[in-house]
């Protein structure tokens, strides 16, 4: 069972979020901060007391003290808790990820999506802190000028339906493969590949920037931009959440 705090600097907002949480079957126990700086003093009588918390949500657009100053702070602690941002701004999700957030939640509040961030927040305080094994390469054989050729899955960076198939692109051209894009998304899910849209898919660790233009998100894979569907939208942002959390901290000087 978890507990955690809330905050938000508007009542309303403040008083949705509270019910909401404390409906969830996986919360025993919800406090309320009115800002992030009460939410921080409410974490420090907390840490003095020997009281858990798991887990903060919180608003970014906050008075003097915002939603990620109080993610750059709370990381200081020695057991610092999981954090999900709940915002009507989509703007800040890369920053966010940037800060380890567990989660990314749009309000106006989804239940079912408070309800996957709840998991994900179980998830993280409860995982296995062994390192995963690493995913084993692939070779495909491809269609090349009527020939065969071999290439390594680690080297596609994204893959796009061309007729009955597929192209594969890599650093060093492009490759045609006669399978259904669904069914390569499927094999090669383990591995790091995300949909983007029905048409393509694509390797996160080949994603060098995630942009917001007009409306529109767009994932920068070396010199492409390729368009994010609305539908595959959320999926997105979520892998990018993963990937930050997961990524080794840099060695000390």
């Amino acid at each position: 069972m978890l507990r955690v705090l809330a905050a938000d600097d508007e009542a309303p907002a403040l008083e949705e979020l509270t019910y909401l949480l404390r409906r969830h079957p996986r919360i025993e126990h919800v406090k309320a901060a009115r800002d992030a700086a009460e939410a921080l003093r409410e974490i420090g009588r907390m840490i003095k007391s020997g009281e858990r918390l798991d887990a903060v949500f919180l608003d970014i657009c906050m008075p003097a003290l915002d939603g990620l100053d109080f993610a750059r702070l709370a990381a200081g602690f020695a057991d610092p808790p999981a954090i999900v941002f709940v915002t009507a701004h989509d703007e800040f999700a890369v920053t966010a990820f940037e800060f380890g957030a567990v989660d990314y939640l749009l309000k106006p509040i989804d239940p079912d999506r408070l309800s996957e961030a709840v998991r994900r927040v179980d998830e993280a305080v409860h995982r296995d802190t062994t390192p995963p094994e690493p995913e084993a390469d692939e070779v495909i054989p491809v269609e090349l000028g009527g020939r065969t050729r071999l290439i390594s899955r680690a080297d596609v960076t994204h893959a796009e339906t061309h007729g009955d198939y597929i192209r594969l692109h890599t650093a060093d051209g492009s490759y045609l493969l006669r399978m259904p894009l669904a069914v390569l998304a499927e094999r090669w899910q383990a591995a790091g590949f995300i949909r983007i849209h029905r048409k393509t898919l694509v390797a996160a660790a080949h994603i060098t920037e995630l942009r917001f233009e007009e409306g529109r998100v767009l994932l920068e894979i070396g010199d492409r931009l390729l368009p994010v569907s609305r539908r595959h939208t959320r999926e997105v942002r979520d892998l990018l959440i993963r990937r930050f959390r997961q990524r080794p901290e840099p060695p000390d000087e």
